[in-house]
């Protein structure tokens, strides 16, 4: 399983999910310019949904590792859903009043859908090579028989 550089990109997709979904999203500083307060990304319900589905989908797409078309599906649906997270964000931040500062964290679903791609092209790289070993298996045993 840690063998295969695909479940590396998933097992940082799957850390950075989870950190994003319980780390804080964006604060408000109040008029002395401290920060006052400090907005979860669970705390909107329809993004906290999206973000669960996500860590879902990223954690299911780690623990199938035998099942590599499964897996690439997963990665690359998983890296979709990543990108409309980062949409979701990037409207959030452009509409956001003044005063309402964001985190690091945000850009993490950018890197989750890089690192998600990434994944999905060493699955797809897996099977070919798995593909490629059953012909020319299958192409000894032919000959072997003739």
């Amino acid at each position: 399983m840690w063998q295969r550089i695909q479940t590396l990109y998933l097992a940082i997709s799957t850390i950075l999910v989870l950190c994003l979904v319980f780390g804080t999203a964006c604060s408000v500083n109040g008029a002395d310019g401290l920060e006052s307060t400090r907005y979860l990304a669970l705390q909107k319900p329809y993004f906290g949904i999206l973000l669960v589905i996500l860590a879902l989908m990223t954690i299911l797409a780690l623990v199938t590792f035998k099942v590599r078309i499964l897996q690439m599906r997963l990665s690359v649906l998983s890296a979709l859903v990543a990108l409309g997270a980062q949409a979701w964000l990037a409207y959030m931040y452009f509409s956001a009043p003044e005063g309402v500062v964001f985190r690091w964290t945000v850009i993490f679903p950018l890197v989750i859908a890089i690192s998600n791609a990434l994944a999905a092209r060493g699955c797809f790289q897996d099977q070919l090579m798995v593909e490629t070993a059953y012909r020319i298996r299958d192409s000894r045993r032919d000959r072997r028989r003739k």
